[in-house]
Formats: C-alpha cells, structure tokens, sequence
C-alpha cells in the first residue's frame, strides 16, 4: 500500500521508521515545512535499510497536487501539526485518498473540516493512534458504564517542554464526563507518554495505565490504522471503531468482519456524537 506522511517531528520520524520496515507499505514520500532536508532520502537519514523511495519535500516549494500527481498514494498519514490538513486535504478529497491523522489536537472549527472530507473518503482521526491507550479508553467507559457515580481521576505525564493538556487526556475526560481542568498534569525529563485512570469504587480501587515506551508505538498504530480501515464505506473514524469488534471474545472471524462495519459513537471537540463512520459521512 502506497503511502505519504505529513510531519517529520518528535513523533513523525519513528513513524517513519515502522512504515518503512513493514511489507505491507510503501513510503513514496513525506513533507514537512523545512526545506533542510529536502530531496533527502528517508531511509538514508533514518538508517533503515530499505528499497522505497521515500524522499522528503517542504510543503513551502511543492503543493501537494504537485506531488501527488508525480507519486500519487493510497493513504496520506498526518503527524504534523492543525495546520497540516490544509496543506492536503482537498486534494485528498478529490483524489478520494484515506487519510489516517494523529494530530494531538484540532480547534472546533478544523475538525468540521474534516467531517466534511470524510463524506468524500475515509478518515479516521484520534489524538492519540496507539493500540494501547485506545484500548484503555475502551475498558474506562466500560467500568464507567458499570457505575457512572464511581470516583473517577485522570493523571497524564509527558516531556518537560510539553506545554498544553494532551489531546488524549482531553478525549478521555469528555468520553468519561469530566472537565478539562479536573486533569492532573505532570512534565518532567524526556517522558514519552503515561495516561492513568484511577477509580475510586467502595472497597476497592481500579487502575488503568498506558505508557508509551518510544515514538515508535505511534507508528505501529498507524499501520494498524492504515490495514484496517480499507474496506470501510467513507465516514469518520477513530481508532475504536477498529477495536471494537475485537472486545467480542467469543466472535469469530466473520463475526468480527461483521461489526468492524457498524459505527460506533466518538467524541470530538464539541461533545459526544452518535453513528460516526456512516456512509455519508456524518455523525
């Protein structure tokens, strides 16, 4: 599967790097804003051995109809920035290519943005892509449904220079109904990633903790993303329309094929909305 990244940064460059060594992609090219490494070749600067092109681009000398005209692709994966999906997105739409984006965060109004790419072509779009931390989010509103008045606190930990909330913070306070400044925060040293949901339940306590040990996780839940979201209808996905099935202990395969097409509900900036990843797009 043919595929371009939008972001060469923190987390872009070890997602880069889990691209380039599966056989089930092929990376034609990435952009970023920068012209230093333009025309670089990828796989040369990461060290990862590999025939694919993979050149990189600045997003200031080549517009991507340019560059998708020269190498077009099947899926564009955005780990840039809110900007980022201004740069591609209408010639993702037109193009009906799958757009798979990790941005930690979007203002309301990108995010009506994309809803309006997503009836053109699938999109899946979740603050944070990793297969674990969307697992959490899962199982706390599964205990959250068990008992909605348990006591409920949410701890997130990154790097030191992280400034702002983190997006998958946010996202797990709305899904669990609880205000943004309720969070914990704690920066220190080169922490990754670590989201913790405690529950105060009478007589007992439940955790639930998800480290990101490298950048490289965020990569691995790309290709996850990128493999599963193919054979869907275009719509608007998060990374637990994929899981979902999964929770079926007892599915079989075809069981499974079955209910990865039916929608789930998501949350997004402006509150929870029902029936995302419909045909049409709408949510």
């Amino acid at each position: 599967m043919r595929v371009g990244q939008i972001g060469f940064g923190r987390a872009g460059r070890p997602v880069a790097s889990v691209l380039l060594e599966s056989k089930a992609t092929q990376l034609e090219w990435v952009v970023r804003q920068s012209r230093t490494l333009e025309h670089r070749s990828v796989p040369e600067f990461l060290g990862v051995p590999s025939e694919e092109p993979g050149l990189m681009y600045s997003s200031s000398t080549t517009s991507a109809a340019e560059l998708l005209d020269s190498l077009p692709v099947d899926v564009i994966v955005d780990f840039s920035s809110a900007r980022g999906i201004h740069y591609y997105g209408e010639e993702a739409r037109k193009r009906r290519i799958t757009i798979v984006t990790a941005v930690s965060q979007y203002p309301d109004e990108t995010l009506d943005y994309i809803k309006s790419l997503a009836a053109h072509t699938r999109v899946l779009c979740s603050p944070n892509i990793t297969l674990g931390v969307n697992f959490l989010m899962i199982a706390a509103r599964i205990l959250r449904n068990i008992d909605p008045s348990v006591d409920v606190e949410i701890v997130e930990q990154h790097f030191k220079a992280k400034k702002e909330v983190s997006g998958t913070a946010r996202k797990i306070a709305a899904l669990l109904g609880i205000p943004d400044d309720q969070i914990k925060v704690m920066r220190a040293g080169g922490i990754v990633g670590v989201h913790e949901i405690l529950f105060g339940f009478p007589y007992q306590t439940v955790r639930l903790k998800h480290e990101s040990i490298s950048r490289e996780a965020f990569g691995n839940g790309a290709l996850f993303a990128i493999q599963h979201i193919q054979d869907k209808p275009n719509g608007l996905y998060a990374m637990e329309d994929l899981l979902i099935p999964y929770f079926r202990l007892d599915a079989s395969e075809a069981d499974l094929e079955r209910e990865s097409r039916r929608p789930w509900w998501r949350v997004w900036g402006r509150g929870s909305e029902r029936g995302a990843g419909t045909r049409n797009g709408g949510r």
